[in-house]
């Protein structure tokens, strides 16, 4: 028996989850909405890093890239560069102390990333199959 997807005449572009792909504007609309918000962090000094060009490292570069991965649904890619770029700020950023830090956060990210093939299974894009 082979599955089919109804879409209601009323609303045809609506389309199942795991064919859903972002259209350019909403990359670009979610790239500023996350750059406005690390900015707001970094002139809020809500980190506690200091100046607002301590915020804007190639540690901090590669946890952006990784929100925005995320958000345009590659959850795999954007957990990895999140958990590096967090790896490389760990002396910088003490939400913890280093030895829970160090005993928890490699299991974390391992568990996230388990999540994050997870998600990329069910947010898949389908091959479109001609019938």
């Amino acid at each position: 028996m082979k599955h089919r997807h109804y879409h209601h005449k009323s609303f045809p572009h609506l389309k199942p989850l795991n064919e859903r792909e972002h259209h350019p504007r909403v990359s670009i609309g979610l790239f500023f909405i996350v750059l406005g918000i690390s900015l707001l962090v970094a002139t809020n000094d809500l980190l506690h890093l200091g100046a607002v060009k301590d915020y804007f490292t190639w540690q901090t570069a590669m946890i952006f890239i990784g929100v925005l991965l995320i958000l345009n649904l590659n959850f795999t890619g954007g957990v990895l560069m999140i958990a590096i770029g967090i790896w490389f700020l760990k002396d910088v950023i003490y939400f913890m102390s280093p030895e829970a830090f160090n005993t928890f956060y490699w299991p974390a990210v391992i568990g996230l990333v388990g999540l994050a093939f997870i998600l990329s299974y069910i947010f898949r894009k389908k091959p479109k199959i001609n019938s």
